[in-house]
C-alpha cells in the first residue's frame, strides 16, 4: 500500500491537547507521518508563513499530501474518513449512536471546562507543574466533568463504548489534568483515566522528544 506524504504540525512542548488528540489517531491508524513544530511562545503560528499552512493559524494542523486541514476534531473525523476500517483501526464506535456520543463528547471538551483548562492547564499533565487548589469555579467544573464520566461509563467497563475510541483519549486527558496534578478524583474515575494512559498511542506522544523534563 503506498501511503500519502502525512505531516503533523505541533506545538514545539507537545503540551497540546489538540495535537496530542490527531498524534494518537494517527499512530492508532498505523499511518506514517512527520512532525512539524510550531513555536506558540514565539508567535509563529501568528506569522504569514504558518498563515499558508493553517486557516486559523493554531495547532494541529495535518497535510495529507497537498490537502491542509486544522482544528483537531474534524481531523480526527477526516482520518476516519480517509483511512476507514478494517483496513485501518476505527477511531469512533461502530454503532450510529455511540459515533454520535463520542463526537458530543469531543465537542463538549474542546468547548466547556474553561476554568479547569485554565487552572490546570496540560504543563501539570506533561511537565509536573503544580498550581494553586481549584477556585470554586474550578470546582464546580471538575464536579461536572465527574458527573458525565459517571453517567457515561458503564460499571465494569475500561472504555466508554465496550471499545476504545478517540474520544476515550481526550476525556482521558482532561480527567488527567486533576489526576496527575494530585487533586481528588473519584478513584473508579481515576482509574479510567490511568488506564486510557496505558494505551500505546498514548506512549508514544508521552515519549516524543522535544518535551521538558
Amino acid at each position: 500500500m503506498r501511503y500519502p506524504n502525512i505531516i503533523l504540525w505541533s506545538d514545539a512542548n507537545f503540551f497540546s491537547p489538540y495535537v496530542m488528540s490527531v498524534y494518537v489517531a494517527l499512530s492508532e491508524k498505523g499511518l506514517p507521518f512527520s512532525l512539524k513544530a510550531v513555536d506558540l511562545d514565539g508567535k509563529e503560528h501568528r506569522g504569514a508563513a504558518y498563515g499558508e499552512v493553517s486557516l486559523t493559524h493554531r495547532v494541529p494542523t495535518l497535510q495529507v499530501d497537498d490537502f491542509l486541514l486544522s482544528e483537531s476534531s474534524a481531523i480526527d473525523e477526516y482520518l476516519e474518513e480517509r483511512f476507514p476500517a478494517p483496513d485501518f483501526t476505527r477511531l469512533y464506535p461502530r454503532d450510529r449512536e455511540k459515533r454520535a456520543r463520542a463526537r458530543e463528547i469531543q465537542a463538549w471538551l474542546r468547548s466547556d471546562f474553561m476554568p479547569l483548562r485554565q487552572q490546570r492547564p496540560t504543563d501539570a499533565v506533561f511537565n509536573g507543574a503544580r498550581f494553586a487548589p481549584l477556585d470554586e469555579a474550578g470546582e464546580r467544573s471538575a464536579a461536572q466533568l465527574f458527573a458525565a464520566v459517571e453517567r457515561l461509563l458503564p460499571a465494569g467497563q475500561q472504555n466508554l463504548f465496550g471499545e476504545w475510541s478517540i474520544a476515550d483519549t481526550d476525556l482521558a486527558l482532561m480527567l488527567n489534568r486533576l489526576v496527575i496534578h494530585g487533586d481528588a478524583v473519584p478513584s473508579r474515575i481515576a482509574d479510567y483515566a490511568h488506564f486510557q494512559w496505558q494505551r500505546a498511542s498514548v506512549q508514544l506522544w508521552l515519549a516524543e522528544p522535544g518535551k521538558l523534563d
